[in-house]
This record gives C-alpha cells, structure tokens and sequence, in this order.
C-alpha cells in the first residue's frame, strides 16, 4: 500500500562515515524518512518550497516546463523501492496527443521526483516496504520550525 508524503523540511543529516550531508525529510504513515540528497538537489528543493524563482531556470524548472510544452503533465512520484540503503523512485505522467490520454511512469532518483513533485504540487507516495524499512519516529529526528530557520 501507498501513503501520502509530506515534505517536512530540508536540512542537514549525518552519514554513516560521521560527515555532514543535506537531507530531505519526508512524513507518512506518522514516521519520518529521511533521504540524503546533494547539495544542489537541496537548494531546488529550497527554491520550489518558498516559491522563489533562481535568477536562470533550475533543471527541475525546465523539465516541468518541457512537460508541459509537450501537452504533458506530472501526475504524482512513488517513491516504492530501497535495495542496500538506496531509495527509487517513479514519476507517473501523462500527456494528451490528438484528444487521446497516454500515461507514462518514469524512473528516478527520489530527491529530482520531490523536487519536481514541490514544483507541481503533485501527490509524494511511499510505500509501506520503504516505510518499514527507512522511517523513523519523530523524536529520533530533530526538526527546526521555518520561523526559527530565518531568524
């Protein structure tokens, strides 16, 4: 089964190894589930939350406005899978050609399918096999409220 994902927020984690690396935090099913991300990954994330256009388009910003160009759209993103730690993910789509709908599943890497799914205010899934496996209760993870992040 499928939840409903909530991105609660964008900040930094620790690696197995003990080094610093930008995660993002997703809530379902009451658990959070942290992915690790790049540091570019991060500041798109950052820019689509807060509605904020990057002086040049970002690469998620021109790939959401190709798919629409195209007559497509971005329907939602699955994140179904992990194997030896590593989340995967789809991006359903669909375009209309001549009146008839055609649906399309992408695969991708989690953190792009957030950051194109923040874009398009579309639908995050996870399933239960990634949420029993990654997700953690919300005391084992420490989150700063954005009000307290600006000052």
């Amino acid at each position: 089964m499928d939840h409903a994902a909530e991105v609660k927020g964008i900040g930094i984690g620790m690696a197995g190894d003990g080094e610093q690396v930008p995660a993002v935090i997703l809530e379902a099913r009451e658990e959070l589930i942290p992915i690790f991300i790049t540091a570019d990954q991060a500041q798109s994330m950052h820019f689509a939350q807060r509605g904020e256009p990057f002086e040049r388009p970002l690469t998620h910003d021109l790939l959401v406005e190709m798919v629409a160009e195209f007559g497509g759209a971005i329907d939602r993103v699955r994140i179904d899978e992990m194997n030896s730690g590593t989340f995967f993910a789809k991006v359903d789509a669909e375009q209309y050609h001549g009146g008839e709908r055609r649906t399309m599943v992408f695969d991708a890497r989690p953190s792009d399918g957030i950051a194109l799914a923040l874009r398009v205010e579309c639908e995050i899934l996870i399933s239960d096999e990634v949420i029993d496996e990654a997700g953690q209760p919300d005391d084992a993870i420490d989150l700063i409220e954005s009000d307290e992040e600006e000052r």
